[in-house]
């Protein structure tokens, strides 16, 4: 792609996907598991991870936002849809495309431990810890990025870009 340097293979991606699935296959056994995916960036992760693990578990959806149009956070977390399901006594396991400065995961995590879950994890594609402005424990990281623009694989830039297979720096 013009403009795009490779970072992630789809082929390494796949590699990844099934390493985390295993693990997170092992440690959600016999919970009582709900999914939440942060869209719309997640929507590729969580689709590709989900159909590798072995555990069961319910499936909701959170849109928050803390961008704009621009490459940069605005650092002001915006809810758009909430959780159809109530998270009372479930496992929460977090999918996260990339976790840049922590305010949105910081946000969530703080939101769903309100709500009385047993616990809230929190799985990533992508860790880009240069870029932290709070503290976060991540349980389950996919690789560390750089600190980059990142597009494809569900990653956007203002909408472009979320199909691509595998994962670029996006160079302006």
């Amino acid at each position: 792609q013009p403009g795009l340097t490779i970072l992630f293979t789809e082929e390494q991606i796949n590699g990844k996907l099934d390493e985390m699935a295993n693990q997170l296959s092992t440690d959600y056994a016999n919970k009582n598991v709900l999914v939440v995916g942060l869209m719309n960036g997640c929507l590729m992760f969580a689709t590709h991870l989900l159909k590798r693990v072995t555990f069961k578990y319910k499936l909701d959806f959170l849109v928050v936002s803390s961008y704009g149009s621009e490459t940069v956070t605005s650092g002001t977390i915006k809810i758009k849809k909430d959780l159809d399901i109530d998270p009372i006594g479930y496992d929460v396991l977090v999918l996260e495309d990339l976790i840049d400065t922590g305010l949105t995961l910081d946000w969530v995590k703080k939101y769903l431990s309100g709500k009385k879950c047993n616990s809230v994890k929190v799985c990533c594609l992508l860790n880009k810890s240069e870029r932290r402005l709070v503290d976060c424990d991540i349980d389950y990281v996919g690789f560390d990025c750089p600190n980059e623009f990142v597009v494809g694989y569900g990653m956007d830039s203002e909408e472009k870009g979320r199909n691509y297979a595998d994962i670029y720096v996006l160079k302006n």
